[in-house]
């Protein structure tokens, strides 16, 4: 690649790649409303058939960040969750495909499909520092027991999808914390890494998390009467929380300390 290419755009995050990479992300959303409309498929639907395809993505980041995959174009941050994203779309429209032809659950078809395709990265995988993993699971299973306590009094969060939502968010926060306060990480994206330099410390990442995730969740529900719409942007929001999430977790786990 030319030289400014790589370094705008493959050398780190900055506030301007980062403003690209949403603009990006926001005519990729714009673009799969419209094929969602034309296959007639509810895009929440599959929130939970797409899980093996963001660990497809984030678990080769973990291994390139390991230094077990070469650091190529294609296996960073943009360009492996553009080939991700592709392979997600071509997977989907084959499991239609079959769903239309043969009446076999798409949803069923497209997990299937994502967990074929996970299994050469798991085998590449070498031992797990399982005292990481034990730390962020941790984290996790408490920051998400709020929520689901919080459920029981908002009608927010006794939506399953909006607490899948916040809890892969919080799955991030708690990949984060944990890397950087215990494990001696920085963090990369620019907004955490300015409130990490506020506070001294990955806990930071919580708070901030909540109130824009609860917020963007809130809106949605409350704002968009589009069917379609509001469950691709749920979509989004819960990939948006689980891949970064899925690739700290997975870099701690197979890094050696």
């Amino acid at each position: 690649l030319p030289d400014i290419i790589q370094s705008t755009f493959f050398s780190g995050y900055t506030v301007f790649n980062t403003i690209v990479y949403s603009l990006i992300l926001v005519l990729f959303i714009l673009a799969i409303i419209k094929l969602f409309k034309r296959i007639e498929i509810n895009p929440e639907s599959i929130i939970f058939s797409l899980i093996p395809f963001i660990f497809l993505g984030s678990s080769t980041r973990a291994l390139v960040d390991n230094g077990i995959f070469p650091k190529t174009v294609f296996l960073i941050t943009p360009g492996i969750y553009i080939i991700i994203g592709l392979i997600s779309i071509l997977s989907l429209l084959f499991s239609v495909y079959l769903y239309n032809k043969r009446n076999i659950d798409y949803r069923k078809t497209l997990f299937i499909i994502g967990l074929i395709l996970i299994i050469p990265n798991i085998i590449l995988f070498p031992n797990l520092n399982l005292k990481a993993m034990a730390y962020v699971l941790l984290s996790w299973i408490i920051a998400t027991s709020i929520f689901y306590v919080v459920g029981f009094f908002w009608n927010l969060f006794k939506d399953k999808t909006n607490l899948s939502i916040i809890s892969a968010h919080m799955f991030d926060a708690s990949s984060t914390f944990i890397a950087v306060d215990f494990f001696n990480y920085s963090e990369q994206h620019v907004l955490s890494n300015a409130l990490y330099s506020l506070s001294d410390t990955g806990l930071s990442i919580f708070p901030a998390k909540i109130i824009i995730i609860v917020a963007v969740i809130y809106i949605i529900d409350q704002y968009i009467d589009d069917e379609t719409v509001k469950s691709l942007l749920k979509l989004a929001v819960f990939v948006l929380g689980l891949a970064p999430g899925l690739r700290n977790f997975l870099t701690l786990a197979i890094a050696t300390f």
